[in-house]
């Protein structure tokens, strides 16, 4: 089974070691006591290794997983893991999107290809996918994906546990619901939460004229003391500056 988990910056999980490439197994797996756990959804890792320590992610196959689910997020446990890959935070935030678009009802996905387009999504595990210029996507509901890929375009989420991303130039990727991320990936573009969120923000470099170069992706929490809430930033020389709107 396809899993996410988290780990310290030395690749440690409740001081037990791991590396990338390598497979462990337990004999027994109880949730929350014995064996190795994971996250089915990817955002839900945060809740256990948050952004801004140092913390560090990975993609896992979990096998022999118990039957038995939390009631509070999407942890399981099993009795064998594989550490497949580090993804980083710009990985979790794609495989989150990802994770939406296989989970979710017909009815609850939505997507434009157009220009000066419009996708608006109200479900729980919902997708507002768009791909043309100028355009806006929007979700509302808890655990979902508003994602956009053109230029000049706004990605949204007001529901919890959900992921707003923007990859297009000169866009504007914003959250409101409680632990979600708002990633802003593309040339000049911003990002902002509300309190307690995560935003994610990458820094352009031009080396030639109309040729581009990514020198700095940052994540940082919205606490209310160094990264106020509800306000536009953008990465500038390695440092978070606010941006009017």
């Amino acid at each position: 089974m396809k899993m996410y988990k988290g780990f310290d910056k030395n690749l440690k999980c409740s001081d037990f070691q791991y590396e990338i490439g390598k497979t462990y197994e337990e004999p027994t797996a109880e949730l929350c006591e014995k064996g190795f756990h994971a996250c089915e959804y990817p955002l839900d890792v945060f809740g256990y290794y948050a952004p801004g320590d140092m913390s560090r992610y990975c993609e896992v196959d979990l096998d022999d997983v118990s039957d038995k689910k939390s009631n509070v997020d999407s942890k399981r446990c099993g009795k064998k893991i594989a550490v497949k890959a580090e993804i980083g935070i710009a990985g979790l935030v794609k495989a989150a999107v990802d994770f939406v678009m296989e989970n979710i009802k017909d009815e609850n996905k939505e997507a434009n290809t157009g220009n000066y387009s419009a996708s608006t999504n109200t479900g729980n595990r919902s997708a507002s996918t768009n791909t043309g210029d100028y355009s806006a996507s929007t979700n509302t509901g808890n655990r979902s994906a508003s994602t956009n890929t053109g230029d000049f375009s706004a990605s949204t989420n007001t529901g919890d546990f959900s992921a707003s991303t923007n990859t297009g130039d000169y866009s504007k990727a914003d959250v409101s619901g409680k632990e979600s991320v708002a990633a802003a990936l593309g040339i000049d573009s911003r990002a902002k939460g509300a309190l307690g969120c995560w935003i994610v923000i990458a820094e352009w470099e031009r080396y030639e004229e109309f040729k581009w170069h990514r020198k700095d992706v940052q994540c940082f929490k919205v606490d209310g003391e160094n990264i106020k809430p509800d306000t536009w930033y953008k990465l500038k020389n390695g440092e978070l500056v606010e941006v009017p709107e």
